[in-house]
């Protein structure tokens, strides 16, 4: 029978693998070296050895780790003829030259350690450094942050996971907590964000495992979905942010309530907001243009014009000599502006949860409940189609649900009535 020999110290090994057809298929065996894992309680707590020489010792689960590489090279197990033992020796010949040269480039370059490195690679180093990749745009690496942030916070808050929080390797990303993390993301989240933070989690994943640091992607088979037809997060009605805008208070943040009102007559994201200069103002034409962030080179739709009224431009100011200058100086970050923007509502005596995506939603609903056609409003939204503006009018229907409702019961005998 032939059987190929390999030394011990080879690396890689040349293997083969018996087919049924009487012949073995030639494969390289890499070894990669091995990962220590932590064993955890029920509990996540460290286990420790309680007896003998290794007492009071952490207890690890060891892996080893291996990379096999196809030769599409082929013996015969079992040659019966003095042509398929001439066969197998060239074919051998051929094999133990392309491992001699695949261990050379192996010692070389050094892959061996690179690749053992990246398979004990930090799970949060990588995305960060997945982050700051060129070809991403700005809108896609701030959600990225958002997502890997919103991991954290799940490795923090979860015991059996804590002990991670600071240094998750590739090897220790498992579908037991992924699943944690999608209930996570259930229980700690509304709206869109669940969605949101587990589509950019899934994406940093799946480019580890592209690059053969992660074997097989833990993530597949999740989805997170949510009703896109229905409006989860909260609304100001008109007279709300007459009453909202009336409010000033000792402390408030002027140029954040600006930029706010804006959001509410214009429909604008909080990262196009504080992008905005004024060379974005055609004052002459009376409309501001700009790109959105979140769809910018993936959509034909990024592009949005609107008009401007007369609250508007009074809320972006006069012309200024240099363009490029920002028209909201705000320098503080989106959550930071959430809380004071909170802190707004609150003394306007408005009891509902405001985000600044609020704006957004608001101005929708409102210039809908105004009698907009829904292609403008869209248009208006840089919406890609008016799929993804109907959401709205159903808020608009309940609205008028609401608005009949509240003329309230009538004791009133029908059957009394004589025609």
């Amino acid at each position: 029978m032939a059987k190929i020999e390999s030394r011990k110290k080879q690396n890689p090994k040349l293997q083969q693998s018996e087919l049924s057809d009487g012949r073995a298929s030639l494969y390289l065996e890499y070894y990669l070296g091995r990962t220590e894992t932590p064993v955890l309680d029920e509990n996540g707590q460290q286990v420790y050895y309680t007896t003998g020489a290794m007492a009071g010792k952490p207890k690890y689960q060891i892996k080893h780790s291996r990379k096999k590489e196809n030769l599409n090279l082929y013996i015969w197990l079992h040659p019966r003829s003095q042509q398929e033992r001439v066969q197998n020796k060239n074919t051998l010949a051929l094999a133990e030259k392309i491992r001699f040269e695949r261990e050379q480039t192996f010692l070389e370059d050094r892959e061996g350690y690179r690749l053992r490195k990246e398979m004990d690679e930090d799970f949060m180093e990588f995305c960060k450094e997945f982050i700051k990749m060129p070809s991403l745009t700005k809108y896609t690496r701030i959600t990225l942050k958002h997502g890997l942030q919103k991991f954290m916070d799940f490795l923090a808050a979860t015991p059996r996971y804590a002990l991670y929080k600071n240094n998750l390797k590739m090897t220790q990303l498992t579908v037991d907590m992924i699943a944690a993390y999608v209930e996570y993301l259930k229980e700690n989240g509304t709206g869109d964000g669940p969605k949101i933070y587990f589509r950019m989690f899934k994406r940093m994943v799946t480019a580890a495992v592209d690059k053969d640091l992660i074997k097989k992607n833990p993530c597949r088979g999740f989805v997170l979905k949510n009703d896109n037809m229905t409006l989860q997060k909260e609304i100001l009605l008109p007279e709300e942010i007459q009453q909202l805008v009336a409010t000033h208070f000792e402390g408030e943040r002027t140029e954040i309530h600006r930029a706010f009102i804006f959001g509410l007559y214009t429909g604008i994201r909080w990262c196009d907001t504080v992008s905005l200069t004024h060379a974005n103002v055609d004052f002459s034409a009376k409309i501001l243009r700009f790109n959105q962030q979140k769809t910018e080179g993936r959509s034909a739709h990024s592009g949005v014009t609107i008009p401007l009224s007369p609250t508007l431009l009074k809320l972006i100011g006069n012309p200024i000599q240099h363009t490029s200058e920002k028209i909201f100086n705000i320098t503080c970050y989106r959550t930071t502006a959430i809380t004071r923007l909170q802190k707004w509502v609150k003394a306007a005596g408005i009891n509902k949860t405001i985000t600044w995506h609020c704006a957004r939603h608001s101005f929708a609903v409102n210039v809908l409940g105004a009698g907009a056609n829904i292609k403008t409003v869209a248009s208006l939204m840089g919406h890609s189609s008016i799929k993804m503006t109907e959401k709205y009018l159903h808020v608009i229907d309940q609205q008028k649900q609401d608005a009949i409702n509240s003329l309230g019961d009538l004791d009133y005998d029908c059957e009394a009535v004589s025609l």
